[in-house]
Formats: structure tokens, C-alpha cells, sequence
């Protein structure tokens, strides 16, 4: 009888955590996989009925059962590839390996990679907050593996500065190599892959009183014997801000340009996310689903842009400001300088587009940015084509309409391997569709 009683009071201490144990394996998970050497991220998301687990890895469908904490799953993609994995959750972290088949290798030799997954940050329970930033470090990569500079919950509104395109601070002093470097990352706790971070930009403000250029032009935008003309340009430029004014001006006019000015227009030339860590990281010059060096100018004050989440936090990134731009960039160089900055960012979960979006206060937004103008044309068409088809519920006939009636094409940058083109729809003509979002 003693054996007995031993033996249910035994049962009933171990019974609530081999429950606790299994409650924690369902839901959303982090995976650091050791990718032959390269720290890899990936996602996992389990459901859980009793000893039952389905869901995916990165997207592949699984499969699998969990006997306390020993938990087994074979996930598969639709090429022939899949991960057989054994793993043990203990203390609120999955350890384990799995067997890798690639469905791209011809001969599908099974890979033993070990990793580890562990919960992704939730944001924090409170109302949204305003975070002051003051970087100290920058980066020319929009890459996975830089170490957050802030988490923010979404909701939250980020004040900072950008330094410019040489790496001048508001200063004048050096703080970065040249190259586009950028604030940044932010951490976006809860934001996962397959969701859609959401860039408010609240405020832009000049924070010093030159900009830099230069007087040539982009070999895009010149013939041969414009080519022959523009030898021995190409030199840099620096413009006079007049903050109180609003304008711009060369230091140094030539005759010919004297009494020359443009009203600013502060602009964000890059803003992104990281991308997956498999491929190298692209640098702050390239552009790409994650965003980028985009040089739209009107990514200022008011508009909103929606990026798709490729890693776990988002890890946000801009930089690469502009006292004004002209369409195209054609100077290689806009006015570039430092600002001050402010964003709002907010999550939408499990929707997401799969490449940039931006939405300005009077119009929605597709941009291409492909290796030629005619190909970025078309992307930014296609882009479009799927916004308004689910947005708006519009069959093909409709939106072919819309376009042949209210669609405005731009140049939106030439310089680099991209050339950028946007579609502006004005809203205005999308708001009395039935589809229209009603305020």
C-alpha cells in the first residue's frame, strides 16, 4: 500500500511538467541551424494535439510526435528536399540535429546539421512608446547577423539621426566609411518572417547647413556626344542649406548658374531590412525585396513603407539622407546630407506581399527595381497589378483601366546596377471603389 501511494504521489508531481513540457512546444520558434559554419536563422511553428505535432519549418510542411521532452519531426518541401530532426526541449529550448536533403543537389546527400530554437521576443505589455537613439556605430550591410542597436515594440516611434552618404556626421566629423551607411538595426520584437513591417516616416528635419553632390551625370542619361561634353565632370559640389528659408544653393555657382536655388525636400535614400543569412548580406548600395538604396524622393515626411520580413525582429536599417533629389538621382548624388529622424513602426502579422510597398499621403506606390528600365517597368507594373487585385478586388479588365487612365510613371534612380521606376496610383480615383477601405 505504501508502493501505491508512493507511486500516485510520485505521478502526480511528475504529470504537471511532463504537461508544462509539451504545453511549450507548440507555437513560434527561432532556429540558429549551423549552416557548414554560417549561423543560419530559420523559423519553426508547431501546433500540438497530445503527442501529435504539425506545422513547418521555413515554410516546409511537417510532421511528427513529442513523448515528454523528446520531440521528433520530418519536414518536406515540394522538390523532393527535407529535414528529419530529433531535438529535446529543456528549460524553454529546442536542442538537436536534423538530416538536410537538399531538393536542388542531384544527388540529395543527407547533410547532419545541429541547431538550436529558442522563443522569439514578444513585444513587451505596454502602451507605445517614443525611443530616443543616439547611434555610436553604422553599417554598410544590411545583414542578419549585426547585433540590434534597440528593440522597440511595434507601435513604437524611433528618434534618431543618420550620418550621410561619406560618413560626415551633423558635425562634420567622420563617424563611417563612405558608402551609404546606415542606422540602425532595429529590433521589432514579435515581427517574424512572412509578416510585413510597417515604416512610418513622422518627421525629417535638416540638421546641418551643407549638402555634397557633384556636377556630373549617370552614363544612363547620355548619348555619345553628351558623353564627350560631360569629360572632366564628375567633381563634388557643396550646397548651402538655408534651414529657415527651406532652400538650397550652390556654395560656388558659376557665372552662368548664379541666383540658382531648389526648395529642400528631405528624403530617406535607403531603408530596409536584413535579409535571409544564406546569400551574402547585400551592401547599402544595392536594392532588392528587402528595400534599400531605393532613392525615391518622396520617401519623406508622410509616407509609409511596407517591407516583408525576412528574419526574425525585422532588423530595421536606413541612412543615406537627401536635402533634395531630382527624379533619378542623375548626378550619381543627391544633395546628401546628415538629419534628424523620426519613424513610427508597426507589424502586420502573417500577410505579406513579398516585395516593398509605399504608400505616400495622396498615392499608392509600386517601385521596380531591375537591371534595365524597361525590366524595373514591368515589375513595378506587376507589383501593382497584385496590390490592387487584393486590395481592391479588382479582376484584370478593371485594373488595365485604372492604368491606361490615372497611372503616373517615374524615374526613380539610375545610378548603380538598378534603375528604378515607380507606379503612382492616386487614391483619389481608388477611393470610391467598392473595394476602397472605408475611413
Amino acid at each position: 500500500m505504501r508502493g501505491g501511494l508512493w507511486s500516485a504521489a510520485a505521478l502526480a508531481c511528475v504529470m504537471p511538467a511532463v504537461v508544462q513540457a509539451q504545453e511549450q512546444v507548440a507555437g513560434r520558434w527561432i532556429v540558429t541551424v549551423d549552416y557548414f559554419g554560417t549561423p543560419t536563422v530559420w523559423t519553426l511553428t508547431l501546433k500540438q494535439d497530445g503527442a501529435t505535432i504539425t506545422g513547418d519549418l521555413t515554410g516546409d510542411v511537417l510532421t511528427g510526435t513529442v513523448k515528454g521532452n523528446e520531440i521528433r519531426f520530418l519536414a518536406k518541401d515540394t522538390v523532393g528536399g527535407s529535414e528529419d530532426v530529433t531535438a529535446r526541449l529543456v528549460k524553454g529550448r529546442i536542442t538537436g540535429e536534423m538530416l538536410l536533403v537538399d531538393g536542388s543537389e542531384p544527388t540529395r546527400t543527407p547533410h547532419r546539421l545541429a541547431f538550436t530554437a529558442e522563443r522569439p521576443p514578444e513585444p513587451a505589455s505596454r502602451p507605445p512608446m517614443r525611443h530616443e537613439f543616439v547611434p555610436t556605430r553604422f553599417y554598410r550591410q544590411f545583414s542578419p547577423s549585426n547585433p540590434p542597436a534597440l528593440h522597440v515594440n511595434p507601435g513604437d516611434t524611433i528618434h534618431t539621426s543618420t550620418i550621410d552618404a561619406a560618413g560626415i556626421d551633423a558635425e562634420g566629423v567622420r563617424r563611417a566609411a563612405p558608402g551609404n551607411p546606415q542606422t540602425g538595426p532595429f529590433y521589432i520584437d514579435g515581427a517574424m518572417p512572412g509578416d510585413t513591417l510597417v515604416v512610418r516616416i513622422r518627421r525629417l528635419r535638416l540638421n546641418r547647413d551643407t549638402a555634397i553632390s557633384t556636377n556630373g551625370m549617370t552614363e544612363r542619361g547620355q548619348d555619345a556626344r553628351t558623353a564627350v561634353r560631360m569629360a572632366g565632370t564628375g567633381k563634388p559640389v557643396t550646397w548651402r542649406l538655408d534651414r529657415d528659408k527651406g532652400i538650397a544653393m550652390p556654395e560656388a555657382p558659376g557665372d552662368a548658374l548664379k541666383g540658382y536655388w531648389v526648395p529642400v525636400r528631405p528624403m530617406l535614400g535607403g531603408i530596409g531590412v536584413a535579409v535571409d543569412a544564406r546569400p551574402p548580406a547585400p551592401g547599402s548600395g544595392d536594392v532588392g525585396r528587402f528595400g534599400g538604396n531605393m532613392d525615391f524622393n518622396e520617401m519623406g515626411e508622410g509616407t509609409t513603407v511596407y517591407l516583408p520580413v525576412a528574419v526574425p525582429g525585422a532588423l530595421l536599417y536606413f541612412g543615406d539622407a537627401h536635402a533634395a533629389q531630382g527624379d533619378g538621382e542623375t548626378t550619381g548624388d543627391a544633395l546628401e546630407t546628415s538629419m534628424d529622424v523620426e519613424v513610427e513602426v508597426d507589424l502586420v502579422r502573417g500577410k505579406s506581399a513579398g516585395q516593398v510597398r509605399i504608400e505616400t499621403p495622396a498615392h499608392l506606390v509600386a517601385i521596380g527595381m531591375e537591371g534595365s528600365l524597361d525590366a524595373s517597368f514591368r515589375a513595378a507594373s506587376s507589383s501593382m497589378f497584385g496590390w490592387l487585385s487584393a486590395d481592391y478586388g479588382l479582376a484584370p479588365a478593371d485594373i488595365a483601366q485604372i492604368y491606361g487612365t490615372a497611372a503616373e510613371y517615374r524615374v526613380s534612380a539610375l545610378p548603380g546596377r538598378a534603375a528604378g521606376m515607380v507606379l503612382k496610383i492616386p487614391k483619389a480615383r481608388l477611393a470610391t471603389l467598392p473595394g476602397a477601405k472605408k475611413p
